[in-house]
Formats: C-alpha cells, sequence, structure tokens
C-alpha cells in the first residue's frame, strides 16, 4: 500500500542505504564518489519518478481510498522530522508510535519509516506516516528525498544545544524554498526534562516560531511529555487546512 501511495519516497529510502553503503566500502567511482554528487544523483532520479505524478498533487494530505475527492474523515499525512544529528527525532517518534523510550538509540542512517493513526471522538482518522531523517551532515543531500511532498515539517532542536537551534533555522529556511506550498511546520524543543542543562531560552524558540508562522512546543521523548500535546496540536491543524481547502481540493494526492 505505501509503496502505491508514495514511490519516491520509497525509491528514496533504497537509494540512501545504497549511498550509505558505498561510503563504507569507498566505492570509487567518479560520479558517485562524493556527497554533493550521489545526493543530486537521488534527487534527480526520484524527481524523474514523480513527474507524472506531480500536477498539483504533492502537499502530503491524500484520501486513500476516494479517487473522487477528499474525504475529511479519513485523512493520511505524510510527515518529516528534521533536525541535528542527536537531539532525539528518533526517540519522538518511538515515544508516540509505541509509547516506549531507548536510552541506546542508536543514530539513523539515511531515515526511517513508521506510522501511526490517531482517532478523533467524531469517528474522524487522521494516519500519519512519519519519515524520520538522519541529521548527520553526510546525509543532508538526501532530506529533500523525504521532506519533497510531505504535508508536516517537524524540526526539532534540543534545548541543551544551541547550535541544534540554529541546525533547525536552517532547515525552516530550506523547507520555505523547497518544501510543499502550505506546507505545516512545528518547532520543537527536545529534552526539556533537561532544564539544568538549558543554554536555549524558551522564549528564544517562541520568538523564532511566530516569526515563521509555524506553532512551536517543548518537548522530552524521556518522560513522554508533551509527546501526544505535539502530534493533537498537528492534527488540529491539518483538520483546519482540509476544512479550509475541502472545496478546492487543494493539496490532496
Amino acid at each position: 500500500e505505501l509503496i502505491a501511495i508514495y514511490p519516491s519516497s520509497w525509491v528514496a529510502l533504497l537509494l540512501s542505504q545504497l549511498w550509505v553503503l558505498l561510503n563504507c566500502l569507498e566505492f570509487d567511482y567518479p560520479y558517485m564518489s562524493s556527497c554533493s554528487n550521489f545526493g543530486s544523483f537521488c534527487f534527480w532520479s526520484v524527481l524523474l519518478l514523480v513527474v507524472d505524478r506531480s500536477s498539483g498533487r504533492s502537499t502530503g494530505l491524500n484520501n486513500a481510498d476516494n479517487p473522487e475527492g477528499p474525504d475529511a474523515k479519513n485523512l493520511r499525512v505524510k510527515l518529516v522530522l528534521l533536525g541535528d544529528s542527536g537531539v532525539g527525532k528518533s526517540c519522538i517518534v518511538l515515544r508516540f508510535v509505541r509509547g516506549q523510550f531507548d536510552p541506546t538509540s542508536k543514530v539513523t542512517v539515511g531515515a526511517s519509516f513508521l506510522s501511526q493513526t490517531i482517532a478523533l471522538q467524531d469517528s474522524t482518522t487522521v494516519k500519519f506516516e512519519i519519515w524520520d531523517t538522519a541529521g548527520q551532515e553526510r546525509y543532508a543531500a538526501l532530506a529533500p528525498l523525504y521532506y519533497r511532498g510531505a504535508g508536516v515539517a517537524v524540526i526539532v532542536y534540543d534545548i541543551t544545544s544551541p547550535e541544534s537551534f540554529t541546525k533547525a533555522q536552517y532547515w525552516v529556511k530550506e523547507l520555505q524554498k523547497h518544501g510543499s506550498p502550505g506546507i505545516v511546520m512545528a518547532l520543537v524543543g527536545n529534552k526539556a526534562d533537561l532544564q539544568e542543562k538549558r543554554e536555549v531560552p524558551v522564549q528564544d524558540g517562541i520568538d523564532y516560531a511566530e516569526k515563521n508562522g509555524m506553532f512551536f512546543i517543548e518537548t522530552s521523548a524521556k518522560t513522554a511529555d508533551n509527546i501526544n500535546q505535539l502530534f493533537e496540536m498537528l492534527v488540529l491543524t491539518n483538520l483546519f487546512v482540509v476544512s479550509d481547502n475541502l472545496c478546492s481540493c487543494h493539496g490532496w494526492l
């Protein structure tokens, strides 16, 4: 089912894993020897695959079962997490999807995929299809493969790391330039349980989010603080977007 919905994302995942393998083997090929060259190769390969599906259909909100138009009761949202390595993106996803926290969580390679469905009291369901991207610099060239077509982007930083806050601002600018029109963005300050080590003031996050039309929240994947609230806010935001655009079907695959 997922391959039929987002073929480009699955191809991107396979290409990213191949890239990792080539890097590990120090594969020496003139067009794939550098991160930038192979990242460009991946990007344009996937772009060619989705040309026939791109006519106004890349915002990441779609209706799985009704090809005639959007169904506001059954929403599926492509969500991508971006941020520096070690800020806790994978831990946030794992806490949301499985209710678990793994203090020994390994660094994400390329990207990982998980999904979770939220059922609302009025029988509306929202299925988040979540792409958790690697935060290491050498994987940055692969990020467009995952945020292309996303309806929601969650940009995460570590409240104890000013450098990660700066990196979060970089991803916001990238999404503003290259993300889907109308993409919903959330700025998340993670590791809120480490208040004694805080180096990024809460107000800095609030001010930056307001300036860029995002919503802001601080979370702790370790204690589960505000994790569910984050995704509940995303649900409400997407329901607003759907209701606002239902007549024109804007943003639906």
